[in-house]
C-alpha cells in the first residue's frame, strides 16, 4: 500500500529503533527519567522557552496550553478549520469549561485583523472574555498552508495591547522551517504557549510536548498527571525523538518536493481541484466539486489499485507526504490519481 492518509503512519527506522532499545530510562512522574528530561530541556532551549512537558498526544499538548491561558467559562478564538475545533473532539469545553469562537481564513491563514475583528477581551460580568487565541502552523486542514511570520508578529502586537494571550498549535511546525527557514525561536516568540509534534513528519512513534514558562510548565504538568497522561519509564519515547531531531528535520524538503510532485499531476487534468499557490509543504487537498465522484468514492477506487487517502468531507479529500515514501511510490500514486480525476471531471 502506498499509504497517503497522513504523515502520523510512519514506522521508526532501524536506527531510531536502536536509539529506543539503549535508551536510560527512570520514572517520569517522579522526574527520573533522565532522557525526557533532557529531550525536554533541549526543545525548550529550540524554541526559545523556559521549560516543555512530554506529552503523549499534539491533542493533549494543545489543550493543557490552553487550559493555562483561559479560565473556564473564557473564551479561545482560532480559525474555523483549526485542529483544536475540529479535530480534538471538544475537549476544550468538555475538559476546561473553555468556549470557542472562530473567523475563517482562506486556506486557513491568518489574517491578524480577521482574529482582532471578533476578539471581545474584558467584556464584563455579562458577556463572554476572549482571552486567549490560537494560530495552527503549518494548517492542516488548509492544505499544509505556513503561517505568514509578518501576520503572526503583527497579531502578538495587537493582543499584547489588550492583554490577550497566545498559543501556537506548531504541530507541523518542522514544514514550516524547513520551508521558509524562519528560525523556531522566530515562531515561538510570538506565542505565550506552544504546541509541537514529534510523530508526524519527525517519523517518532509517539509525542508531543508543550513549552513555555517554568511556572505554566508545572501547572501543565499537574493537569497531565489529573487527564491520566503521567508516564513512566517513558525514556524511550524520549529517545525515538531525540534520534528525529538529529537526523530527520532536514528529510522533510523531501516531503514537501513529493507533495508538489502530486499536485503538479492533479492540476494536470482537474486544475479547480487543487490551488498550486497554496501548495506549501507536505499536505494536497483536493477540491472535488464538479466531479462525478465524491471523496469517499475516489478513496474506494484509490484503495483498488493499493492507494490509501482521507476524505475529509464528501468532497474533499486529502493526500498527505512523509519518510517512509519513496519517489517512485509518488510517481505511482501521481498516475493513478490522475487517470481517475481525469475520467472524473469528464464525466
Amino acid at each position: 500500500m502506498i499509504d497517503l492518509r497522513s504523515d502520523t503512519v510512519t514506522k521508526p527506522s532501524d536506527e531510531m529503533r536502536a536509539a529506543i532499545a539503549a535508551a536510560p530510562v527512570g520514572d517520569d512522574v517522579y522526574a527520573d527519567d533522565p532522557t525526557v528530561n533532557t529531550l525536554e530541556e533541549r526543545v525548550a532551549a529550540l524554541f526559545g522557552k523556559e521549560a516543555g512537558v512530554f506529552t503523549p498526544t499534539g491533542s493533549l499538548s494543545n489543550q493543557l496550553g490552553i487550559r493555562t491561558l483561559v479560565k473556564p467559562g473564557e473564551e479561545l478564538l482560532t480559525e474555523t478549520f483549526a485542529h483544536i475545533v475540529r479535530a480534538e473532539l471538544g475537549a476544550g469545553a468538555a475538559f476546561s469549561g473553555i468556549t470557542t469562537r472562530t473567523w475563517e481564513g482562506d486556506h486557513g491563514l491568518l489574517v491578524a485583523d480577521d482574529a482582532m475583528a471578533i476578539a471581545r477581551p474584558d467584556s464584563g460580568p455579562y458577556l463572554v472574555s476572549t482571552t486567549a487565541i490560537a494560530v495552527e502552523n503549518t494548517h492542516n486542514f488548509g492544505g499544509g498552508t505556513v503561517q505568514p511570520i509578518s501576520e503572526i508578529r503583527k497579531l502578538r502586537e495587537l493582543t499584547k495591547k489588550v492583554g490577550i494571550a497566545t498559543h501556537l498549535d506548531g504541530a507541523r511546525i518542522w514544514n514550516a522551517h524547513v520551508a521558509t527557514g524562519i528560525p523556531f525561536a522566530d515562531y515561538a516568540e510570538n506565542f505565550d504557549t506552544v504546541s509541537v509534534c514529534f510523530s508526524k513528519g519527525l517519523g517518532a512513534p509517539i509525542g508531543s510536548m508543550l513549552l513555555s514558562t517554568k511556572e505554566r510548565v508545572a501547572e501543565a504538568r499537574i493537569w497531565r498527571k489529573r487527564y491520566g497522561a503521567g508516564m513512566r519509564q517513558v525514556g524511550i519515547l524520549a529517545a525515538a525523538v531525540n534520534f528525529a531531531l538529529d537526523n530527520n528535520i532536514p528529510a522533510l524538503a523531501d516531503d514537501h518536493r513529493r507533495a508538489r510532485v502530486l499536485a503538479d499531476a492533479v492540476a494536470s487534468v482537474a486544475p479547480t481541484s487543487v490551488d498550486l499557490d497554496f501548495a506549501h509543504t507536505n499536505i494536497v487537498v483536493l477540491n472535488l466539486e464538479g466531479s462525478s465522484l465524491t471523496a469517499p468514492e475516489l478513496n474506494a477506487e484509490l484503495k483498488k489499485v493499493n492507494i490509501l487517502a482521507s476524505a475529509l468531507g464528501p468532497k474533499t479529500l486529502r493526500l498527505v507526504t512523509h519518510r517512509d515514501l519513496s519517489d517512485g511510490d509518488i510517481a505511482t500514486a501521481s498516475e493513478e490519481l490522475a487517470k481517475l480525476l481525469q475520467r472524473a471531471f469528464k464525466a
